[in-house]
């Protein structure tokens, strides 16, 4: 486990500083994916692997000012990122394991997480994890600004369907974690998979 976050947090270091810059035109696309999270004013939400803290301005805007928004990530580099930014105005920003969190079980309405899932080292204890922390009845965003063709082709890798990301592969991976996949959107502009907490 420790090998593994070595490298996530090797492969964000090198690339916090530049990595808005990098994508700069992401902002719509994440508060559009914000919107269809289903928060209400005064809601607890976590973005479960923040980064930069792209997220949080939306999710401050959709929990209201009487609202708790916390963003958590492994690489201290991203969350220093966060902060020179400005977005820790949107949220508190936690230096977390998401697969580790030190939160109470239960304790949050929602997570959004943008691009998560496949820094993941163990998926599936990733979100179970992130289903111990929100009450039943919560909801989950897994969400990234291009879809799964988009991502592989950037990556020069052709599109599998084993890829973790595939409803066929994303459905019974979350409901193994306490999870109800409830709508499934794979296009070019997008990747949003919305989830319901059971039990």
């Amino acid at each position: 486990m420790a090998d593994d976050h070595t490298h996530v947090q090797d492969f964000f270091s090198v690339r916090a500083a530049g990595w808005d810059r990098r994508f700069p035109e992401d902002g719509p696309a994440y508060a559009a994916a914000v919107g269809e999270l289903r928060l209400r004013p005064g809601d607890t939400v976590l973005d479960a692997g923040c980064g930069t803290g792209r997220a949080l301005p939306a999710l401050r805007t959709a929990v209201g000012p009487d609202g708790t928004v916390v963003g958590a990530d492994l690489t201290r580099a991203m969350l220093d990122a966060a902060l020179r930014a400005g977005r820790r105005s949107s949220g508190a920003l936690l230096l977390a394991d998401v697969a580790r969190l030190p939160l109470r079980a239960g304790t949050l309405d929602a997570v959004f997480a943008a691009g998560l899932i496949s820094h993941i080292p163990h998926p599936g204890h990733g979100l179970s994890e992130l289903a111990r922390v929100v009450r039943p009845g919560g909801h989950l965003a897994l969400f990234h600004p291009i879809g799964r063709a988009a991502l592989a082709a950037r990556h020069g890798r052709p599109l599998s369907d084993d890829d973790l990301r595939a409803e066929r592969r994303l459905a019974p991976l979350l409901a193994g974690a306490g999870w109800r996949l409830d709508a499934y959107t794979d296009e070019a502009s997008r990747f949003l998979a919305l989830a319901t907490r059971t039990g």
